[in-house]
């Protein structure tokens, strides 16, 4: 699939999920209760992280549509792009395929939120859900962590905490 493709699927993806979980009438019930006390569950800043095979081909070509380097390191083979509040990570021989990528705890802008769920909440409410998880972040810990699940289609999804719990 080219780059812009799977660009925009993410972004039909997105859409989808966010008027399915648009109220249409009465609320049917939940098979399980959500932890977050009838709020929706916050999963952070979202980019999409694409596996390329010429990170120097590909900076240039997403630098044509607008987008401008953030973060990462050519020279370590990642970089992430902005354009506006879109964000794309650049990735060369760190992991197969793309993935659909979430940070809780941090802004459009990489800017460390003062309250946010917490990527160990976000897997206790995701089991909660009866999903399956690829990777459990420890439940333990209290700094950054990840987890990792694919949707029922087989897209990877990679839930990336990069900032310490926040304290409550």
């Amino acid at each position: 699939m080219q780059p812009l493709a799977t660009i925009a699927l993410a972004v039909v993806l997105v859409a989808g999920v966010t008027l399915a979980a648009a109220p249409s009438g009465p609320a049917a019930p939940s098979a399980a209760a959500s932890p977050f006390e009838g709020d929706t569950m916050q999963l952070g800043n979202f980019s999409v992280s694409l596996t390329v095979a010429d990170i120097a081909a590909s900076r240039a070509f997403y630098e044509k549509l607008g987008f401008t380097v953030t973060g990462g390191e050519q020279a370590q083979n990642w970089l992430v792009m902005q354009n506006g509040t879109t964000t794309i990570g650049l990735f060369h021989g760190m992991f197969e395929g793309n993935l659909l990528t979430f940070n809780p705890g941090w802004d459009s802008k990489k800017k460390t939120l003062d309250d946010f769920e917490d990527v160990r909440e976000i897997q206790a409410a995701l089991e909660a859900h009866g999903l399956t998880l690829s990777t459990r972040a420890d439940p333990e810990s209290r700094g950054p962590a990840f987890l990792t699940l694919s949707d029922p289609d087989g897209n990877k999804i990679l839930i990336d905490q990069h900032v310490p719990r926040p304290e409550r």
